[in-house]
């Protein structure tokens, strides 16, 4: 009798238990904010999720000419430097830095370098678009390769970039990106943890699919054929009436698909950019990323460029522009349907936000598990990002300006050398003095009339037309080079559709490729 007893004690105190995890089930229900487009939202994630994790590098023997463009506006230049060495590593044909009139200190220290396939030329720069075309129009060879002033190259890049071209209609391959030294700035891991879910979760997809909507500027290699005919079109961009300055490599991108070709990821091809060690810079710039993104994706939709291109990249770009709709519809269902003014509440929600952004960080996580402390931050700044930033971003997205770079300030807003560890972070470069030779005739690359340059609020360089002084390669330059003027021989400018000038070519005399001396 008593084991009948204690057998029935031990049942009834089972149902017990199981009857309180049914009320607490029931319970947790009511906070799970599982709506239709939370439902949506989680579908298409897992979809890309899927399709990236089945994506797999180009491998292959291809080698073809490559041309690295690198355009630079008062760049630090220890980090210049430092670049331009992991560059150099990789043996391209050419290295083109495209360096503005002002920043002759990286002029002089890279001249002192001596190497005869490295070309700095001094430019005067109107807008990062300008620079990057004059190098494109001076590089000669198969393959041009993009590259931003403060991103270096994990041994194998330029080899690996190189692998999808044997297939004639790729235009443009894009790079695994991380930030360089990203545990320097609590900041740069938050950053670093973004760009893992774009580059693990995202992009391979779209880039399986031939269709990656943005090959990002940082690094990032194009067919040179498919981008010469199109500069004119990446250099005089006008969004409602203004020219714009930022939003190069989403513009070149979405020019070259339009164009025919696919664009593409490779995996294999790693490179580390420096990003902001502050909250200040790093917000600023997600402002300027996401009008750009708003800029280039409505004109894409408006141009008919993205019913083109393959599903995946059309609800992705979708999905981007409507991403203040759909965090929007999250937070109020959360906080307004299912969120209790208690304890209990509070502590369901917060769990939902915390463990729903620690499954989509997933592909971070397994490679840092320590970010794991980070995640509070993290979740706050993808609402942050989400909600306020793209709204604002919406509402002023034809504001142009580059906002973390200016005129009178070497480096960009939290990314000098001054902001990274150890003792990496000033690179001791010895340089031999460069005598000043005797002024040598140049032909001019400037156009009719003297610019006139007016600046941004973000002190970035605007203008209506664009001008291209005198560059140089091996001689030295005083220290204080001058623009060209109207005085000097100058090149009639080509009228385009918008009724402005283009961006002058090359003097009469100079074959592509050719770099005037000083």
């Amino acid at each position: 009798m008593d084991t009948l007893a204690a057998l029935a004690a031990s049942q009834t105190s089972t149902q017990v238990v199981i009857d309180q995890l049914v009320a607490f089930g029931h319970e947790a229900l009511k906070y799970v904010p599982v709506g239709i487009a939370g439902v949506i939202v989680w579908a298409l994630w897992l979809y890309r999720v899927v399709l990236s994790a089945r994506a797999k590098p180009v491998v292959n023997g291809f080698r073809t000419t490559t041309s690295v463009v690198v355009p630079s506006y008062h760049e630090d230049p220890d980090i210049l430097l430092r670049c331009l060495d992991t560059w150099r590593s990789q043996n391209p044909d050419e290295i083109i830095i495209v360096l503005d009139i002002a920043d002759t200190e990286a002029y002089q220290r890279i001249v002192a370098v001596g190497d005869p396939t490295v070309k700095p030329i001094l430019f005067h720069h109107v807008g990062k678009r300008s620079a990057l075309g004059q190098g494109i129009r001076l590089a000669r060879y198969d393959v041009v390769v993009l590259v931003d002033s403060d991103t270096s190259w994990e041994p194998g890049l330029l080899e690996n970039v190189q692998m999808p071209f044997v297939d004639t209609t790729v235009g443009g391959v894009g790079t695994q990106q991380n930030v360089y030294q990203r545990n320097s700035s609590i900041w740069r891991i938050i950053a670093d943890w973004l760009v893992n879910l774009r580059y693990f979760n995202y992009v391979p997809a779209m880039g399986a699919a031939g269709a990656v909507p943005c090959l990002s500027g940082r690094t990032a290699a194009y067919r040179r054929s498919a981008v010469l005919p199109v500069l004119d079109n990446l250099e005089n961009e006008f969004f409602l009436g203004r020219r714009c300055v930022a939003g190069d490599d989403g513009r070149l991108t979405w020019l070259v698909l339009a164009s025919g070709f696919k664009t593409v990821h490779q995996e294999s091809a790693k490179a580390l950019s420096m990003f902001p060690a502050t909250g200040k810079a790093f917000f600023k710039q997600r402002i300027r990323w996401s009008r750009n993104s708003y800029r280039t994706y409505l004109t894409a939709i408006a141009k008919g460029w993205i019913w083109r291109v393959p599903f995946v990249t059309k609800i992705t770009v979708l999905q981007i522009i409507l991403t203040p709709v759909t965090m929007g519809i999250t937070m109020w269902y959360l906080l307004f349907s299912r969120l209790e003014l208690s304890i209990v509440g509070a502590a369901f929600t917060i769990a939902w936000l915390l463990a729903g952004r620690a499954v989509r960080g997933f592909s971070n996580l397994r490679r840092h598990p320590l970010d794991l402390f980070v995640l509070p931050i993290l979740a706050i700044v993808v609402i942050v990002i989400a909600l306020p930033i793209k709204v604002f971003s919406f509402i002023t997205m034809n504001k142009q300006g580059w906002l973390t770079r200016h005129a009178d300030q070497m480096g960009g807003d939290g990314q000098t050398a001054a902001t990274l560890d150890g003792p990496a972070s000033r690179l001791a470069v010895q340089t031999t003095p460069v005598p000043t030779p005797a002024p040598i005739p140049a032909p001019a690359f400037a156009m009719a009339g003297a610019p006139e340059m007016a600046m941004s609020s973000a002190g970035s360089p605007e203008t209506s037309s664009i001008a291209t002084p005198t560059p140089t390669t091996a001689a030295p330059v005083p220290e204080a080079p001058a623009p060209a003027t109207a005085s000097q021989p100058t090149e009639a400018a080509t009228a385009t559709t918008s009724g402005t000038q283009r961006a002058s070519q090359p003097a009469a005399g100079l074959q592509g490729g050719e770099v005037a001396a000083a």
